[in-house]
């Protein structure tokens, strides 16, 4: 791995952490966890400057193999779009209810060792750098509006509404104080000082996000063809036909449908996927008690498909055996994600599952694939698997190149995988799975056509001929879908703020199952061996992606 361009990734890494703290803590990289990235234009720019710099070094080397073929191939793509995406000004102003500065500031505890009195006493100190870290941000929200970079009101009005949330000014008391709480009795005066500290940091950006971003944020969700253009590059490493991926969107909806009402005819004699839908939460086999039942039923779901999957379908090495499962802290949206495995695996992944705080009890029928989505074999074995091949990528291929095409349209194909090797023969597990993918094909829809505001097509059954708007997104998803609807209305929320993300899990995985097709027409194809070679690969862009895969 000592050669040029892997040596020029490495050190992009090196000089990177140090900008992006919450980053390093999440990879389980430890020297930064007193720090907190700045957010100010300056931080921005700081960040944008040793990327640019990065590129021209890469530039001007010539690979000495192929994996430093696919190593530059990657590290250019991916740095490319990164600054396109600054340049065009969209990433100082970053605001949305997910995937934001907003949630990042305050998700990083949750990753943060706490085993220790030392442990505590560096979630003290990055708790008390909370304000400034806070401050720094705002600069860079204010700086952005000037510039006329805002984002829109429903973004701003709602993230307001969930720092006010963190900080204790709902019903819950605030996350900062509840979660130093849990610290010794030698770091007490220390840790309610900078949660309080904290608290008051994020009950402040809720006002200025009131007061003084919320006037100035456009009433227009919708970005456009341009911004969306560039959005979805970053999210998928390709170039999107927005329309062609429109129409297929609908055509794989339709097939999805048509399943789903077979599947729920077969739940109940004439009934429709709703009624099937209502039958299985009825059915006291589908339901869980409580959140503890809840999160000890994934984790047990998990475990037996880490054990069975290991050795018939997969190579999956001892680190990579542990797979924790975990209620999310109240606050955010509603659904499941997933956290990294520290690099060196004494920290395993996290299967976090944010629940809606006015229920206990849950349906499982619903989450089965989603188990297996962000686990085994979806994000845990994906991410865990090029995490552990240290020998064959650097460490930018192996820790930052994230591409959501690839990762979560691998972990959509993982549970149609997990149909195929035969575990949601139950009915009522695959109608959810179904639904699962239905939605997704729904996203690919409705998320291009809200920000393009395209036309919806006659034959659909659905407001023809009518130009898609947030409200018709949120009718279309919560009667042509069954998903709850809680997370539905948060769904709609997430594509309006991060636009290009979600179709980037049905386009991914069209391409996954485009390449598998692909490869079977050879003499010599192994379903176990195309997966663990794609995998030890690493992350990279669709266009990149598919033709690595060809030469499997």
């Amino acid at each position: 791995m000592d050669t040029p361009v892997h040596r020029v990734c490495d050190s992009y890494v090196d000089d990177y952490l140090p900008l992006e703290p919450t980053v390093a803590t999440a990879l389980g990289i430890r020297d930064f966890d007193h720090q907190l990235p700045d957010y100010s234009p300056e931080g921005h720019a700081a960040r944008a400057e040793l990327a640019a710099r990065a590129l021209r070094e890469v530039a001007a080397l010539e690979p000495v193999d192929e994996g430093e073929r696919d190593a530059k191939a990657v590290f250019a793509e991916r740095l490319g779009i990164e600054l396109e995406v600054y340049e065009a000004g969209l990433t100082t102003g970053s605001l949305n209810v997910l995937a934001s500065p907003a949630q990042d500031l305050r998700q990083v505890f949750d990753l943060m060792p706490a085993d220790t009195v030392e442990d505590w006493h560096t979630i003290a100190r990055r708790l008390a750098a909370m304000p400034e870290a806070v401050d720094r941000y705002r600069e860079g929200l204010r700086h952005a509006a000037a510039d006329g970079h805002v984002a829109a009101v429903r973004q701003v009005s709602k993230v307001a509404e969930q720092c006010s949330n963190w900080a204790g000014q709902g019903a819950e008391q605030s996350f900062f104080v509840s979660f130093a709480a849990g610290g010794p009795d030698e770091v007490r005066a220390e840790l309610d000082a900078g949660a309080a500290a904290a608290s008051a940091a994020y009950a402040d950006l809720a006002v200025f996000l009131r007061e003084e971003l919320l006037p100035a944020a456009p009433a227009e969700d919708a970005v456009g063809e341009e911004v969306y253009g560039l959005w979805s590059r970053m999210y998928l490493g390709a170039r999107l036909d927005q329309r062609e991926a429109y129409e297929w969107g609908w055509a794989e909806f339709t097939r999805i449908e048509s399943e789903m009402k077979e599947v729920a005819n077969r739940i109940r004699a004439g009934a429709g996927v709703a009624e099937a839908a209502e039958t299985l939460d009825a059915d006291p086999r589908y339901r869980v008690q409580g959140r503890t039942a809840f999160r000890d039923w994934m984790q047990e779901l998990s475990d037996r498909a880490l054990t069975d999957l290991r050795g018939t379908h997969f190579d999956i090495p001892d680190e990579i055996m542990r797979l924790d499962c975990r209620i999310a802290p109240p606050g955010g949206g509603t659904g499941a994600y997933y956290t990294h495995p520290s690099d060196d695996f004494s920290r395993p992944g996290a299967m976090w599952w944010s629940l809606p705080p006015d229920r206990d009890e849950f349906s499982t029928w619903r989450e089965v694939s989603t188990v297996y989505h962000e686990g085994v074999p979806g994000h845990h074995l994906q991410i865990a698997t090029t995490q552990y091949a240290a020998d064959r990528l650097n460490r930018f291929q192996r820790l930052l190149a994230w591409v959501p095409a690839y990762s979560e349209g691998w972990a959509l194909y993982a549970e149609r995988l997990m149909r195929e090797f035969g575990y949601l023969s139950d009915d009522g597990n695959l109608l959810g799975m179904l639904n699962e993918a239905l939605y997704r094909a729904a996203r690919v829809i409705v998320d291009i056509g809200m920000h393009l505001k395209l036309e919806i097509p006659r034959g659909t059954g659905f407001h023809e001929g009518e130009r898609w708007t947030p409200d018709l997104g949120l009718e279309f998803m919560l009667t042509r879908t069954v998903t709850d609807a809680a997370l539905v209305r948060d769904e709609i929320d997430r594509y309006l703020g991060w636009p290009g993300q979600a179709p980037s899990y049905k386009l991914g995985e069209r391409l996954w199952l485009s390449a598998r097709e692909d490869a079977r027409s050879r003499p010599d194809f192994d379903l176990r061996r195309f997966h663990m070679q794609a995998l030890r690969m690493g992350q990279m862009g669709l266009d990149t992606l598919r033709e690595r895969l060809a030469a499997i």
